[in-house]
C-alpha cells in the first residue's frame, strides 16, 4: 500500500516539475506570450522621468502572473529576458569612463531589476504579498543603482541615498500601487485562480 501510494507521490512530483520546466513547450509559449504583453503594457506610460523610469498600465503583472503560475525559476528566467528587451527599447547607459561600472548599472537597472519580480513565485499560495515583494526588489535595484551610480551624475552635491529614494520612489511607489491592485483584482475575481 505505502509503494503505491509513494509512486503516486513521485509521479505528481514529476508532473509538478516538468509543468515548471523549460522542457515543456507550453512554459516556452507562455514565456513568450507573458513577456509581449509585458512589453506591450511598458509602452503605455501614464507617465515617464525625464532620467529614465515611467509609470506605466501595469506592465509589471505579466512577469509576477506566470511566476505565480509556473514558479521561481520560470519568473525570474520572463523578467531577465524582459529586462534585455527593455533594455534594447530605451537603453539608459550611464556615461562613465569605467566600462565595470556601466555594465553593473546595465544589470542592476535591466536584467536584474526586473528578473527579482520572478521572486513572486515563492509566494503563490498568497499572489498580493508575492506582487508587493517582486516590486519591492526591483525597487532596491533601481535604488542601488541610482545612488551608487546615477546620483554621482545627476546629483552632485545631494545626498545620493535620498536623491534614489525620491527618484525611483516617485515611479516606482505608484508602480507597486497598480501592480498590487491587479493582482488583488485578478485573485477576487478568481481569474489568477482559475490559471494558476
Amino acid at each position: 500500500m505505502k509503494t503505491n501510494s509513494n509512486n503516486s507521490l513521485d509521479s505528481i512530483k514529476k508532473i509538478s516539475k516538468y509543468q515548471q520546466s523549460f522542457k515543456n513547450p507550453r512554459v516556452l509559449a507562455e514565456i513568450a506570450i507573458f513577456t509581449a504583453l509585458a512589453t506591450v503594457l511598458s509602452t503605455i506610460i501614464v507617465y515617464p522621468l525625464p532620467q529614465g523610469g515611467s509609470v506605466t498600465l501595469a506592465s509589471m503583472v505579466p512577469i509576477i502572473w506566470l511566476a505565480l503560475r509556473r514558479g521561481t525559476k520560470v519568473g525570474v528566467a520572463t523578467g531577465i529576458l524582459y529586462g534585455f528587451i527593455q533594455f534594447a527599447m530605451l537603453p539608459y547607459i550611464a556615461p562613465v569612463t569605467d566600462p565595470i561600472v556601466a555594465l553593473i548599472q546595465v544589470l542592476l537597472d535591466y536584467p536584474i531589476a526586473f528578473g527579482v519580480l520572478g521572486l513572486a513565485g515563492y509566494f503563490h499560495k498568497y499572489p498580493v504579498v508575492g506582487a508587493a515583494i517582486g516590486v519591492s526588489l526591483r525597487f532596491v535595484m533601481s535604488f542601488l543603482s541610482g545612488a551608487f551610480i546615477w546620483a554621482g551624475i545627476y546629483a552632485v552635491g545631494l545626498d545620493p541615498y535620498v536623491y534614489s529614494s525620491v527618484y525611483n520612489g516617485s515611479y516606482m511607489l505608484p508602480e507597486l500601487i497598480i501592480t498590487v491592485f491587479v493582482v488583488f483584482l485578478l485573485q477576487a475575481s478568481k481569474t489568477l485562480r482559475a490559471y494558476l
